[in-house]
């Protein structure tokens, strides 16, 4: 990155495209339902996580069904499954982050195999047409994508999606990623939102050897940012308000710690930083953070909070050309280019494990902060399908 140009730059190297739009299938057209598979989902805002029977549809030509080991939960999955982001279908199955491995596949897949590691992001299809679609970027479809769990999937019948703390998945194969060799499957699992999310902002700006990105918040997605920066070449700096987060940002590689509410900090971090990542998903005074930019900076907002924020002083914006940007995930080429860049650079999620009979208590934990960082469900701990599906 060159601090001070006008704008960042488009990726540099080429994205690889899907193959030619494919017709979606009719409306009405039902799809084939095929394997039985057990499943953790909500039936209602207030249900919590519970036994579920999920009918997976029978695999088409261009399938991929995957055996799904592990699942990383998000905190997005909290809000949709207690509808805090608004009315849901229910039976509602969350899961976004999934890592497993290929059962079957469809008479024109050739790009996977069965036994091979794979996984499946928080898309699972886009119109393919649109110009965002045809650039790569399927997270910013123009006609909607279609995400991983509870939305309508035109292309088979208008099923609702059900995602992964389940045992089984059927993705088309142009949403299917490869997980590289000697990847641990369970760490990598939160790579696929947590991971992607906090890659594609550093590679849009163009991250490298010298540059001081910035991150706000220790969590789930910033001690990936934290990973993902070091790993880039940059020189890391975490903003934090509690001081116990010291140490732990030093072990994962922090270069330096600012205690965002100590004025002597904040002044002395004025204008040392090119890129700030601010994963913070409660409302926030942003403009502390504007001061610390070089000329030319942009800080990436992709916490997401409930209510609105402090406003930005545009004076700040204006006096040292700044960017206040957001970014939504990323691509599935992008999203394969992250995992690739994680096995060759050994960048892995720190995980806390856990069984299906804790996801609701993992759910709590998460709410209240207490997770270091991303909890996984270890998807052998399903119970047994029943005979009946629920969804």
């Amino acid at each position: 990155m060159t601090p001070g140009r006008p704008v960042p730059p488009p990726l540099g190297k080429p994205l690889i495209l899907a193959e030619p739009p494919v017709e979606p299938a009719p409306a009405d057209a039902p799809a084939a339902r095929g394997t039985l598979t057990a499943a953790m989902g909500a039936t209602s805002a207030g249900s919590g996580l519970r036994p579920l029977t999920l009918a997976r549809r029978e695999p088409k030509d261009d399938d991929v069904e995957i055996d799904i080991e592990y699942c990383g939960l998000c905190h997005s999955d909290v809000h949709a499954t207690r509808g805090e982001w608004g009315s849901r279908p229910y039976p509602l199955v969350p899961g976004h982050e999934i890592v497993g491995r290929v059962r079957r596949v469809g008479s024109a897949v050739e790009d996977f195999h069965v036994g091979e590691l794979v996984g499946v992001g928080c898309l699972v299809d886009s119109c393919r047409e649109c110009e965002s679609c045809l650039e790569g970027l399927e997270q910013y479809c123009e006609r909607g994508n279609v995400g991983t769990y509870g939305v309508k999937d035109p292309r088979n019948g208008g099923a609702i999606t059900q995602g992964g703390y389940a045992g089984t998945i059927v993705v088309d194969r142009r949403f299917v990623l490869r997980v590289p060799e000697g990847m641990d499957p369970a760490s990598t699992a939160p790579l696929l939102c947590a991971g992607i999310t906090t890659y594609s902002p550093l590679r849009y700006f163009d991250v490298e050897p010298g540059d001081v990105v910035g991150v706000v918040g220790l969590g789930g997605l910033g001690h990936m940012a934290v990973k993902i920066a070091k790993a880039m070449g940059a020189e890391v700096v975490v903003f934090t308000s509690s001081e116990t987060k010291t140490a732990a940002a030093a072990e994962l590689g922090a270069d330096r710690v600012v205690l965002s509410r100590d004025p002597g900090a904040m002044e002395a971090a004025k204008a040392s930083i090119d890129v700030i990542i601010d994963t913070v998903a409660a409302p926030h005074d942003l403009n502390p953070y504007l001061r610390a930019l070089r000329l030319g900076g942009a800080l990436f907002q992709l916490g997401l909070p409930p209510s609105d924020m402090p406003p930005v002083s545009p004076g700040l914006l204006i006096r040292r050309r700044l960017a206040y940007s957001g970014s939504l995930i990323g691509g599935i080429a992008e999203t394969q280019e992250m995992l690739d860049f994680c096995a060759e650079h050994g960048v892995a999620s720190d995980i806390e494990v856990v069984d299906a009979a804790g996801l609701n208590s993992a759910y709590d934990r998460m709410v209240a902060g207490d997770v270091k960082y991303r909890f996984v469900l270890d998807t052998k701990t399903l119970h047994t399908p029943s005979e009946k599906a629920d969804a």
